[in-house]
């Protein structure tokens, strides 16, 4: 329990077309959250990467700026017609994309939180995934870069009025991904030009611009690539997917897994034991194993370490997503979208299963920060009905459940992991508190178990099978043409018709009998 004491509470962020709130806990009192900040007016909101500062958007041009140890509005941006807002991750910029009103108009500003003034500016024609935010930093943020035409350019980060403090020529690059702790590595993606294959190259941040590349991978048929750096900036996994399957074996397309490390030690495809898509990948906190899902459905699973050797295989079944908790030791496979929500929770440290439960129709899906609980949410506008929150505990047991008429988000607010203490720990104070809210609930059935039984609802019915809008008149049309009425009675020429059937078939009954007597 002291480990459980020492640490900061969690938080969730829950967003409503009234506003957005602050919950605190689990573990909630009485089962339900308290509420932190209640109804804030906003259309979107978002953390800092290390929790410190939350960006509250209140409108297309007030942008405001709490502190989240105080929850005050430190700061507020007055920024017309803004697309698109990013925070650095320690929470020392502010990113904002306008829309330009004359061509070449600087479009895209950095903001310093602190004071509140702009420390770079530079023109971005479009907005896509690829391309935003335009400014990329280093966890730490010690190092930031940008994606340019035919180039990599790199940034002081503590100093942006320095400028561009040097370049990486890299003709033809049309994506890049900065390794995140520490910062010392970027990957650039070349798509495919005049027949030359596409390529991932890995560069060294150095003062050469002309360097070359430490690690290198090029592959056919690619249309896009999804970079994944590890903790250290050791080893980058890429993905690589095609939207033709030459095989004809998947509407989709195909997609494969590479693996390359930055001293060159392993350059190549992970070894997959079964064909078909690659569903989903992460790295785990440690940055010595990552968990794939992947192939046909039922799809696999499979642990591997920094040599791609498979560890443990966490079986098949109805997957296309994979959670590993901050701490490293469980693990939630899951599968959302277009499946039917299953999920499977494993302990990674001692190899098994701890249980398996469902989520139907989750949008959104991720840990707690301490790595004890697993949130799922669905939520507006992916999909308009049976909005909520699910919280399950790290063995996929039942925690909490709201349900909402509308929700656009539920997110955790982020904290260091290693703020919570051993995850041992943790989890045995969980463990207690289960089984004291157990004991808490059967004390309360048995005292309320008399009255409980005079107040039961009946059983509800069950629903009727469906019947298409053309079937539901068949029973009369059919009633009509046997000459019938619809109410079940007989019409007088269906009744006079009815008695002359029975009376033929009594005389022939009585015609077989006197013949058999004769004979």
């Amino acid at each position: 329990m002291s480990a459980a004491d020492s640490s900061p509470s969690l938080e969730i962020l829950v967003r409503e077309p009234g506003g957005l709130a602050l919950w605190t806990g689990p573990p909630f009192t009485n089962s339900q959250p308290s509420i932190k900040i209640d109804r804030l007016p906003c259309t979107n909101a978002k953390f800092s990467d290390d929790g410190s500062i939350l960006m509250v958007i209140k409108s297309d041009s007030v942008i405001s700026i709490y502190d989240c140890k105080s929850f005050k509005e430190i700061k507020t941006f007055e920024i017309p017609n803004v697309l698109a807002t990013s925070l650095s991750p320690c929470g020392t910029y502010l990113q904002t994309f306008q829309k330009p009103l004359f061509p070449q108009e600087k479009n895209v500003t950095l903001w310093k939180i602190e004071t509140g003034a702009s420390v770079y500016n530079l023109f971005q024609k479009n907005m896509t995934k690829v391309t935003w935010p335009s400014i990329r930093f280093s966890a730490d943020e010690a190092v930031a870069c940008r994606l340019a035409t035919n180039e990599v350019q790199i940034f002081d980060a503590a100093d942006f009025s320095r400028g561009i403090t040097y370049r990486i020529r890299i003709p033809g690059i049309a994506g890049v991904e900065l390794s995140k702790a520490p910062g010392s590595h970027v990957a650039a993606f070349v798509p495919e030009s005049k027949g030359m294959p596409a390529s991932v190259q890995i560069y060294a941040f150095g003062k050469d611009p002309q360097s070359q590349p430490v690690a290198r991978r090029s592959f056919f048929r690619c249309s896009t690539v999804q970079l994944s750096w590890n903790q250290g900036s050791t080893g980058l996994l890429v993905l690589v997917q095609a939207d033709v399957d030459k095989t004809n074996q998947s509407y989709y397309g195909e997609s494969k897994l590479n693996y390359l490390t930055t001293d060159g030690t392993h350059d190549g495809l992970v070894p997959l034991r079964k064909e078909g898509p690659v569903h989903d990948v992460q790295w785990s906190c440690s940055g010595k194993e990552f968990a794939v899902v992947y192939g046909f459905m039922p799809a696999m699973a499979t642990v591997f370490d920094k040599k791609c050797n498979p560890l443990l295989e966490l079986g098949t079944g109805p997957y296309n997503t994979i959670r590993w908790n901050p701490k490293g030791k469980f693990l939630c496979l899951a599968g959302f979208g277009n499946l039917p929500g299953d999920m499977a929770f494993w302990d990674y440290i001692e190899k098994k299963k701890l249980g398996t439960t469902k989520a139907e129709w989750s949008v959104t899906s991720e840990w707690s920060p301490d790595g004890c609980y697993f949130l799922t949410a669905t939520t507006a506008p992916r999909l308009q009905v049976d909005n909520g929150i699910k919280i399950f505990y790290h063995d996929g047991s039942s925690y909490f459940k709201k349900m909402f008429d509308k929700l656009y988000q539920a997110d955790w607010k982020p904290e260091s992991s290693d703020k919570f203490g051993e995850i041992a720990e943790l989890v045995k104070s969980i463990d207690t508190l289960k089984v004291e809210e157990t004991k808490t609930q059967g004390k309360g059935s048995k005292s309320s178990q008399a009255p409980m039984k005079s107040t039961n609802p009946p059983p509800s019915q069950k629903p009727a099978a469906y019947r298409p809008p053309h079937a539901k008149n068949a029973a009369t049309i059919q009633a009509e043409l046997f000459g019938e009425s619809p109410s079940g009675e007989l019409s007088k020429n269906a009744l006079k018709n009815k008695k002359k059937r029975e009376k033929q078939r009594e005389k022939k009954a009585a015609e077989a009998g006197s013949a058999s007597n004769g004979a």
